[in-house]
């Protein structure tokens, strides 16, 4: 019999599910998506979560096990106690994540079934060891550059998540200025900054557009992303020692050569040479790396 869990992916800008088998893939059909936002409450959170759930848990294979839900979430978290606390929904400081997902499985199965609940970066930083880009390395780092930027580590298959759930919470860290990478490097303060400089556009899109028109405000938005993330990265490589980090989210496909351009900022920066040897690659899982995260917390 195969064994599925409900995964559960909530960001700053969407949330997902889906049903997600014990060989990594997704049960076609299964995956929906909600909007969430700044603007979000725990009112619009929990209606959110009941329509995802419910999606996924409609198309359960009749003769498939499902062995529990696993959920990411951006942080900060608090992982004892299933609690939220996002940078980029101020309004849903607290929420309890994974109680919602509980109650609304519980609403549609008519049981209860266990929930394991982590930070996103980490989720993904699990599936990438699993099934993508890390899977071979001893010691490595996955982040997200979306939204928000934030990550995960594992080292020799293991994913360490810390004391609270938050190791790898990359983002938060202290950049040029006294900002923090997130504030730098993600596709909304990217676009921000771009305006400053007196650029038309609004989006991570605009900017995609633009810098491949030869427009050079976009383009350099582009590279302070990228070398902002790479000296956090070389950071990163200096302190625990990785091999590879793997790069996913949608602003980290901003530009063809973006993963390049961090790469290069990390070895620019790092202060010796075993952290210059870490290796940048692209997410071997693309946008379905979170989901198939959350689901290897139940599965792995």
């Amino acid at each position: 019999m195969t064994r599925y869990a409900l995964a559960v992916d909530v960001g700053g800008t969407k949330m997902e599910a889906a049903l997600i088998a014990d060989d990594g893939t997704l049960v076609a059909g299964s995956r929906s998506r909600q909007p969430t936002g700044r603007e979000a409450t725990a009112e619009s959170l929990d209606s959110a979560v009941a329509a995802i759930v419910a999606h996924a848990l409609t198309l359960l294979p009749d003769d498939g096990e499902l062995v529990g839900a696993g959920v990411g979430s951006a942080g900060p978290i608090d992982r004892d106690r299933g609690l939220i606390f996002p940078v980029n929904m101020p309004k849903a400081d607290g929420y309890p994540l994974a109680d919602a997902v509980r109650i609304a499985a519980a609403a549609v199965l008519g049981r209860e079934i266990p929930v394991v609940f982590g930070h996103d970066g980490g989720a993904l930083a699990l599936a990438e060891s699993w099934l993508g880009a890390t899977s071979e390395a001893r010691s490595s780092l996955s982040i997200v550059v979306s939204t928000g930027v934030g990550g995960g580590f594992v080292v020799n298959g293991a994913y360490i998540p810390g004391a609270s759930g938050n190791a790898g919470h990359l983002g938060q860290v202290r950049r040029e200025g006294g900002l923090t990478l997130e504030q730098i490097a993600s596709g909304p303060a990217s676009a921000a900054w771009a305006q400053q400089q007196g650029w038309a556009g609004a989006t991570g899109e605009d900017l995609a557009r633009d810098a491949a028109a030869g427009d050079a405000v976009a383009r350099a938005a582009i590279e302070r992303s990228a070398k902002a993330v790479g000296e956090s990265l070389a950071d990163a490589a200096t302190l625990v020692d990785l091999d590879v980090v793997a790069i996913g989210g949608g602003f980290s496909r901003v530009a063809a050569d973006y993963i390049d351009l961090v790469q290069q900022a990390l070895v620019a920066s790092a202060a010796h040479d075993y952290s210059r040897r870490a290796r940048v690659v692209r997410s071997g899982l693309g946008d379905e790396g979170p989901l198939i995260g959350a689901a290897a917390l139940v599965l792995r």
